[in-house]
């Protein structure tokens, strides 16, 4: 590809040419920010590629053309639309970048720097097999490129083909030497791939270059500890504790590890080293309680934290650090975290005026059921400092738990004045409109929030598009409820809530059926264990008459239900009765009706020990 060069008139297209092609519109969840060279990539990498992808992807088999000879001509248009293709990307005109250079393709399908282009908008469509296939192509057509071979084994590691990432990596690191950090990555597919040994080898060979440190020696440690090796994998980190004979951290850490291994004896030696180098480091505190804690004294642990609590040396995070440790060993060990409850107050009197530590001290008498006292707490942080969002959210949080919707209403409210950008509170200020039978405010507050929300940001559009939909199915307006769900999945055809609510109430109206049937599978496919959604999916069966069908998924539900749920009995005794089984179907209603639902449907039902239809009131 020509990077410069003359181009005479005749051989550039005219502009309309590129306006007037067709233009697509595909779903951004993120910009897709494609730069060249090593830390581009490496941007690429950990924005784009990973997490995006599901491990274990197949493998597209490559079967390259020959490289195209271009005429002097076809090379000048092909430099003018690869060079306007960039510009459009750059001005974040996606969609039309994305046309362009698939126009180049037609060019030249051999350009290795066009298939690079477009394997990252293939990426964004949610199609990593044809990505990675442009990926290799590139590469085929400039084995040399550097770029395009650490792009083709970074997307190979992350969407699980780990030994061809392996491969990649390993022919890089012998080709690039100098570029030390292409071992660790390729240490990374080894250990995916289960080459755990030469995996080591590997982080030896970074050790080698850049010298010891704690990540790759914590990495060492754990594949050791994999490989069943433990004194390998302690007689790491004693390397790393001996090279640095003066830190405190590093006897602390071996000793944290012994105690997780339920060797105490083991974990006080290296606590106590750890005291000797260090006397006045906070983290012994820390480690002592959770020694004392495992060796069954609560009240020595207790102590411990809190002689760090009334050491005037430590800083107020240093002591919330402690304490949010100690809380963590507690939960772990005694599945109780109440005795943290007077450290708190203790840290609270030395520092009254720490809106954070009130915020901790809230969630955690929040987790132990004391939501009065949060919220008290949760209160306090906002007069304090009214521009803390995450004290609002705390708020907000427990009015919504609690089902106070007139608090709700006014924090939301507040919220929006304080915080206007943030587009989640119309959100739940419509959850509360619409929980108070408030369905006009709802929609309106509803639409105002889709005003507000930045348009690339379709999960939440979506969202709110499905919140209209409920509440137009709560005033009985049926068709304007389908239509905004119709809408909701234009933003996100996956979102598995508004899947099964359109899917559930176009089964309650008895309307298109298949299209409901077709939904309601798509979320089992996606959450095959949720109750919910199965109890959905069985009642549309119900509906259609394949009660066989309706019987396992509802039973299925039931066994994954955690909830016991009065409206699954209800569902599985009208199931029950239409496949014969009236006695069951009866205890079955019974058990709806002691579990707290109200029907007088359900009444029917179980005075006359027959199936009736639920009415349209209740419904």
């Amino acid at each position: 590809m020509k990077q410069n060069g003359a181009q005479e008139d005749s051989d550039i297209p005219e502009k309309n040419e590129i306006e007037n092609s067709k233009m697509i519109k595909y779903p951004h969840k993120k910009k897709p920010a494609i730069t060249t060279g090593i830390n581009g990539l490496f941007l690429i990498l950990s924005i784009l590629w990973i997490g995006l992808f599901p491990a274990n992807a197949t493998e597209t088999k490559l079967v390259p053309q020959p490289k195209q000879t271009l005429t002097g001509a076809e090379q000048r248009k092909l430099d003018y639309f690869f060079y306007e293709g960039l510009l459009l990307k750059n001005a974040e005109k996606y969609d039309a970048a994305f046309e362009v250079f698939k126009h180049c393709m037609d060019i030249d399908s051999t350009a290795s720097a066009i298939l690079f282009e477009l394997s990252a908008f293939y990426l964004q469509l949610n199609q990593p097999e044809k990505s990675v296939s442009l990926l290799k192509e590139a590469v085929h057509y400039s084995p040399d490129n550097f770029t395009f071979k650490l792009a083709l084994a970074s997307i190979s590691l992350n969407i699980g083909m780990y030994g061809e990432a392996a491969e990649e990596y390993e022919e890089l690191v012998a080709k690039y030497p100098g570029k030390v950090e292409l071992n660790y990555y390729l240490a990374e597919a080894l250990t995916q791939q289960g080459e755990i040994g030469k995996a080591i080898e590997t982080f030896d060979e970074l050790e080698n270059a850049i010298g010891m440190s704690e990540p790759l020696s914590m990495q060492k440690f754990r594949l050791y500890m994999t490989l069943e090796e433990p004194a390998k994998a302690f007689a790491e980190l004693e390397k790393l504790a001996n090279k640095y004979p003066s830190n405190a951290q590093y006897p602390l850490l071996i000793g944290n590890l012994y105690l997780e291994r339920k060797d105490p004896d083991r974990a006080l030696e290296y606590f106590q080293k750890a005291h000797v180098i260090d006397a006045d480091n906070p983290y012994y505190t820390v480690a002592m309680a959770d020694y004392y804690e495992s060796v069954g004294n609560p009240e020595a642990a207790e102590e411990q934290v809190r002689s760090a609590l009334v050491n005037d040396e430590l800083d107020v995070q240093v002591k919330v650090g402690i304490l949010a440790r100690y809380i963590q060993q507690l939960q772990q060990s005694r599945n109780g975290t109440e005795g943290a409850n007077t450290l708190f107050q203790t840290l609270l009197e030395q520092h009254p005026e720490d809106v954070d530590l009130k915020l901790m001290y809230g969630s955690l008498l929040s987790l132990q059921g004391n939501k009065e006292e949060a919220r008290f707490q949760f209160q306090l942080a906002t007069e304090m400092a009214p521009d803390h969002e995450q004290a609002w959210q705390q708020l907000l949080n427990l009015a919504m738990q609690d089902q106070q919707y007139d608090e709700a209403v006014r924090i939301c409210k507040k919220c929006l004045e304080l915080f206007p950008e943030t587009s989640e509170y119309y959100f739940y200020l419509g959850v509360a409109y619409t929980q108070q039978e408030k369905y006009q405010e709802a929609l309106e507050t509803y639409q105002s929030g889709l005003n507000a929300i930045p348009k690339d940001n379709s999960i939440l559009i979506s969202d709110f598009y499905g919140q209209i939909g409920d509440t137009y199915f709560q005033m009985k307006e049926e068709e304007k409820a389908f239509e905004a769900y119709e809408q909701a999945l234009k933003y996100n055809e996956r979102n598995v809530v508004i899947l099964n609510n359109y899917s559930y109430y176009l089964s309650l109206a008895k309307k298109d059926l298949d299209k409901a049937e077709r939904m309601s599978a798509q979320v089992i496919k996606i959450e095959p264990n949720n109750s919910t959604y199965l109890d959905t999916y069985a009642w549309i069966y119900f509906v259609r008459g394949k009660y066989l069908m309706a019987k396992t998924y509802i039973e299925k539900a039931i066994e994954n239900d955690r909830t016991n749920s009065p409206e699954l009995k209800d569902h599985y005794g009208d199931i029950l009765y239409m496949t014969g089984d009236k006695e069951k179907a009866l205890e079955q209603w019974i058990k709806a009706k002691e579990l707290g639902k109200e029907s007088k449907t359900l009444d029917r039902k179980i005075e006359e020990k027959t199936y009736f239809e639920e009415s349209e009131d209740e419904e």
